[in-house]
């Protein structure tokens, strides 16, 4: 009797279904097509919210960081010698300076060595680092109302050394060297000090300003005024040189199957770990888990920011 019982409960317990209570993203990605029914593909990555390499942990729930995420999709097409042109779907106001640079080596290399066709497609903020990331497009194309620009560096750090002095508190701290505890948010910065951080921000900011004049070839003029680290509407943005084209999102996949030489049936294909009844271009998930979910790639547009040098929009760091 005893061992009947076991193997029906052995038996139930293979038949059972698999009951998960805090999905993740641990499942592999599966590729699915939006549209189209040709051979060749274009890939369609999004990329959202903000640019970071940091983990996003809720509770018990885990979910990659945006970094992690992307190589995953690059590593998946770079499997498919079908795959002949990606759009890049960029919503982003930056992140930071290392997570920015990080994937735009990642995609520039993956374009380089697949010899892809690769067109940007701005959607409501493409800015800093969400600017950064799209510069090895061949085609930079954005919507009517998209925001973009801000090419520059932030420096974030908090100064609590006012508050402490209100409450009585303070802090008590031993150096091997004079800059040693340069950027504490125990103390106001000296001028020395104000003028390394400020060399530093310039000499990131170098950096990007010499990736925007390597790939959009911007005359003097338009450089300087990039320079000053302002937005702009798409309409200005165009005129100035930093996009090509005013459109959207199906425009954009247009372009790129033009420009990579494919028929119109050219099949639209995203990567993802779940199906989605009436998927399409503007679905931004990877997982359906039954609950309201972030977008592909870690994207909480409004975080709390850690200390150090960022590509973003400055007005949304605020915004926690």
């Amino acid at each position: 009797m005893v061992a009947s019982l076991l193997v029906a409960a052995s038996l139930y317990a293979c038949a059972a279904p698999r009951i998960t209570l805090f999905p993740d993203t641990s499942a592999p990605l599966q590729e699915f097509t939006l549209e189209g029914s040709g051979r060749d593909k274009v890939l369609l990555l999004p990329v959202s919210g903000v640019i970071s390499d940091e983990p996003d942990k809720q509770g018990m729930r885990y979910r990659p960081s945006m970094v992690q995420e992307v190589v995953a999709h690059l590593q998946r097409a770079q499997k498919d010698p079908n795959i002949k042109a990606m759009v890049l779907k960029v919503n982003s106001p930056g992140g930071s300076t290392t997570a920015s640079d990080i994937l735009y080596h990642e995609i520039l290399t993956y374009k380089e060595r697949n010899g892809i066709k690769l067109v940007a497609a701005m959607m409501n903020i493409a800015a800093s680092g969400g600017y950064y990331i799209s510069l090895p497009a061949d085609v930079i194309t954005a919507h009517p109302t998209t925001i973009t620009g801000s090419v520059g560096v932030v420096f974030l750090r908090m100064k609590i050394y006012g508050l402490m002095d209100k409450i009585g508190v303070t802090a008590a701290v031993n150096t091997s060297g004079e800059n040693k505890d340069m950027m504490s948010p125990f103390r106001a910065s000296t001028e020395k000090e104000d003028r390394l951080i400020q060399e530093l921000t310039d000499n990131l900011a170098k950096r990007f300003f010499q990736l925007v004049a390597k790939h959009r070839k911007l005359d003097d003029g338009a450089l300087a005024d990039v320079r000053t680290a302002r937005v702009y509407l798409a309409e200005d943005a165009r005129k100035i040189g930093l996009i090509d084209r005013i459109g959207y999102l199906s425009d954009a996949v247009k372009e790129a199957k033009q420009i990579a030489g494919l028929a119109e049936d050219a099949r639209v294909v995203v990567y993802r770990r779940s199906e989605f009844n009436d998927d399409n271009l503007y679905n931004t998930a990877t997982s359906d888990t039954g609950q309201i979910e972030k977008p592909v790639v870690d994207l909480n547009l409004m975080p709390a920011l850690d200390p150090g040098f960022y590509f973003m929009w400055a007005p949304v760091i605020g915004m926690q």
